[in-house]
């Protein structure tokens, strides 16, 4: 089965696990991704190559870098031409520009298509993006939606073709892997690792410390717009010694660092235009056997299932109640942590992310195409 599959969310060398995963299903995978991508209020996330064996990873350059919707890719024609996929998966939403442009061009080489859509907020696009999606929900043999909210929208927006819901990666258990040694220390570090903005709720974060014993810690890890915003309202606290705000690790530095924390917190809340679609971190953490607290926002109960405790979003009191819970019962942190491992090794690793890509690749290939579709 040859498969190419075009993604700039694979700049992060930790998610490449799952390619190796794919390839090494019987897949001949080529991936296709940019040098680098400029990721809007965060910066630029250069090309990590970390894990690449068992496939082939291509570069190409991408135009109007950084901005999500019209963006695409300089040299896809050809490079597709060559290769001849039977397979084109695109990892992109069905209303970009680059998927647009994508779609047409695997198309035009007798290649089954599908999509990857996050958005979880449903809304009626402008032309041009309304005749985006309208074209490749038409086209597509296969949609792939990161969560249950996606995939109604794409239905509802005239898509009549097969849907997975599928997590865009796993993580790989063993570079997620908890400490060899329990951690024996004075403090208690409570955690977020993420873009520091305001839809991420970190703020609550911080508010919810107050009145949390003195030896509790908060560490931020990220960079963003709120960085600056988030270090004076710690001041102004008088939560200046209590809070470290660190910068952005890549992505295979991360391990280490929750292997750190005691508690990892994701506070998200929702925006007029933006809710939580996912919330990875979490199931890093999980798999690194750190008990997670995440807010209510979005996919978030559903990715911590049982294995971690979920507030109502925007609640700082019901944020500060759930951490003094963790922190009364040292027996809950060890409990929530052993559930989440499981947890993760049983849904939501490299591996089994990758299985389900394959089955979808290989329904594709025997599924009758939707009209409009080359054979």
């Amino acid at each position: 089965m040859r498969v190419v599959m075009l993604s700039k969310a694979v700049v992060a060398g930790a998610y490449q696990r799952k390619l190796e995963e794919i390839a090494r299903l019987g897949v001949e995978l080529t991936v296709v991704a940019p040098p680098a991508w400029h990721e809007p209020r965060v910066g630029r996330i250069p090309l990590e190559r970390r894990f690449t064996a068992g496939y082939t990873l291509i570069t190409l350059p991408i135009v109007f870098n950084g901005h999500h919707h019209i963006h695409f890719y300089r040299g896809l024609q050809p490079l597709l031409q060559r290769l001849r996929p039977q397979v084109f998966h695109i990892d992109e939403e069905s209303f970009n520009l680059a998927t647009f442009l994508a779609m047409r061009a695997g198309l035009a080489v007798g290649a089954r298509c599908c999509f990857y859509n996050w958005a979880n907020i449903d809304r009626r696009y402008p032309p041009p993006f309304s005749w985006f999606e309208r074209y490749n929900l038409r086209h597509a043999t296969h949609a792939i939606a990161g969560n249950q909210e996606a995939a109604a929208i794409i239905r509802r927006h005239g898509y009549r073709g097969p849907i997975s819901v599928i997590p865009q990666f796993g993580v790989d258990p063993d570079l997620f892997a908890p400490a060899e040694e329990p951690r024996h220390r004075d403090t208690l570090i409570v955690g977020y690792v993420g873009r520091l903005v305001p839809e991420k709720g970190v703020s609550d974060l911080v508010d919810a410390l107050v009145g949390l014993p003195s030896y509790v810690r908060l560490r931020l890890i990220g960079d963003g717009i709120e960085r600056s915003r988030l270090v004076r309202q710690a001041a102004a606290l008088g939560l200046r010694d209590r809070v470290e705000v660190l910068p952005t690790l890549s992505s295979t530095a991360v391990p280490a660092a929750m292997r750190e924390l005691d508690v990892l917190v994701l506070p998200s809340r929702t925006q007029p235009n933006w809710k939580e679609q996912f919330g990875r971190v979490l199931i890093e953490a999980m798999s690194c056997g750190v008990p997670v607290i995440g807010s209510s926002c979005g996919e978030i109960p559903q990715v911590i299932g049982d294995a971690g405790l979920v507030f109502p979003e925007g609640d700082v009191s019901a944020l500060r109640a759930a951490l003094q819970r963790l922190i009364d019962h040292p027996e809950l942190r060890i409990e929530l942590a052993q559930r989440g491992r499981e947890r993760v090794l049983a849904v939501f690793t490299q591996a089994a992310i990758a299985r389900r890509h394959v089955e979808v690749y290989r329904i594709m290939l025997t599924q009758r195409p939707q009209r409009g579709q080359s054979g």
